[in-house]
């Protein structure tokens, strides 16, 4: 398939993209202005759009889902990765659905795509598109999956929730809060559609299990928690993400106005300099990404939330080094202390020079909860031994619980019913992400008040 040039209308929503970012609404400290890098392209406040009327989905219907956002080989292969596992659900039996619809700026992630889904036997070959409006434009389309890097995340949801279709977002559910902010405004003024963030982990049992033992008193007040998403690199993360197309054979190169559309890819960040690195190692660099934070403990703070659920954070400090990759703007090490509105703690480690973390636990007055196993753990607190039991809950092997997350989405498309990895849960999380980030650069710790959903910073 050739590039085609930007069309007028193409280059005027760029633009617009550009022009709309915002000045963040979360100052380093009272009267100054944010750092440069931290651009929010979306604040909250102001009408919501309303939904377009959804495609109807007969009982018995297969589904129509569009991707945005592929990825290729080296890369990742997120969105192309979904494409492969919704159509081996569907050749199993397991969910009738297709992917009718592929969307991405670069050509040789459309290609390898195309090919990865022929080798999957899917049972269409889906639609190409390079600029995902058309691709929402679709009439036919159920609902869309974006795998995109999370700068685009927050508009690519609000657009496809207007025109009508269910969305799956994947994590980080958005780059800054006020992007998450904004979304949820949207999706609580459309509550007959469905967004479901791409935390697959909050299926894991044995959350679900200290959330019932917890509201059950078994361990006392929950006083505070701890988990973590530790990894480690020889040669940096993210570093082994591939800065040219190498399946394509020797010499092919991503090249921007021929193969890529680099301005469509920065949309909402505004114009940058072509940069091999930043389209494909974004998340080492803070203007495009959180990094640790964002990638990876998302995981890990998502479902420890449904756990405790103890309300919005209400204030937040972290920090952050270089130890070892040094050529890495982002941190490679991070600490962050989180307390919620209950009063209760929280402590989250991150890394990736060191693969040891800390214990997933939730500590009460009374007892404690052990989530680093499959099962959930109830010890108790030595002065309690004699009222509280030591026991284990034993928690079923979910077995591939990103293809369980997959299908919980198309269960929700089907019944309606919203998903647990909301965005009420999605822009808890991204309150924690986003003020451990900038707390992490900026050395002050920050308050966010779950009355205004404002934050501010104290220290």
């Amino acid at each position: 398939m050739t590039h085609r040039p930007l069309d007028s209308s193409r280059r005027q929503f760029l633009g617009v993209a550009a022009g709309a970012v915002a000045a963040a609404a979360l100052p380093a400290r009272a009267g100054a202005a944010p750092p440069e890098w931290y651009r929010s392209s979306l604040e909250p406040g102001g009408p919501s759009p309303r939904a377009a009327a959804r495609v109807a989905l007969k009982e018995g219907e297969t589904i129509r889902v569009g991707v945005i956002g592929l990825s290729g080989p080296g890369m990742g292969g997120m969105g192309v990765g979904h494409c492969q596992a919704f159509t081996s659900l569907a050749r199993q039996g397991k969910e009738d659905c297709v992917i009718a619809a592929i969307c991405d700026v670069n050509q040789t992630n459309i290609e390898s795509a195309l090919l990865k889904l022929e080798a999957a036997e899917a049972k269409v070959k889906p639609d190409v598109f390079t600029d995902y409006r058309k691709l929402l434009a679709r009439d036919d389309l159920h609902a869309v999956l974006i795998a995109t890097p999370e700068h685009w995340h927050a508009q690519m949801a609000i657009d496809a929730i207007a025109a009508g279709k269910d969305v799956y977002v994947e994590k980080p559910m958005t780059l800054r809060l006020g992007e998450a902010l904004r979304l949820r405004e949207v999706v609580k003024a459309n509550p007959e559609m469905v967004l479901q963030v791409g935390t697959q982990m909050t299926n894991l049992p044995k959350y679900h299990e200290a959330r019932r033992l917890i509201k059950e008193g078994a361990i006392g007040v929950p006083t505070f928690s701890q988990t973590s998403y530790c990894r480690n690199s020889k040669s940096g993360e993210w570093n082994y993400y591939v800065l040219r197309p190498e399946w394509k054979g020797e010499g092919a190169q991503w090249t921007p106005g021929e193969n890529l559309d680099w301005d469509a890819w920065c949309g909402p960040l505004g114009k940058m300099p072509w940069n091999p690195k930043h389209y494909s190692r974004w998340r080492r660099y803070k203007r495009l990404s959180t990094g640790i934070c964002g990638d990876l403990l998302v995981h890990v703070i998502t479902p420890l939330l449904v756990a405790i659920d103890q309300g919005w954070p209400t204030r937040v400090v972290a920090t952050g080094g270089h130890l070892v990759d040094k050529e890495m703007e982002n941190h490679d090490n991070i600490h962050i202390a989180v307390q919620f509105e209950t009063g209760h703690q929280t402590l989250i480690a991150g890394s990736t020079c060191n693969e040891n973390g800390l214990t997933a636990m939730v500590r009460g007055h009374k007892g404690n909860i052990d989530l680093g196993g499959r099962h959930c753990v109830l010890r108790p607190e030595r002065l309690f031994a004699e009222e509280i039991e030591p026991r284990t809950v034993e928690c079923p092997d979910v077995g591939n619980d990103q293809d369980m997350h997959r299908l919980k989405w198309m269960k929700c498309i089907r019944t309606r019913e919203q998903p647990d990895s909301d965005v009420d849960q999605g822009a808890k999380v991204m309150a924690i992400v986003d003020l451990a980030t900038r707390s992490m650069w900026d050395g002050h710790a920050y308050e966010f008040d779950p009355s205004s959903l404002t934050a501010r910073a104290v220290v």
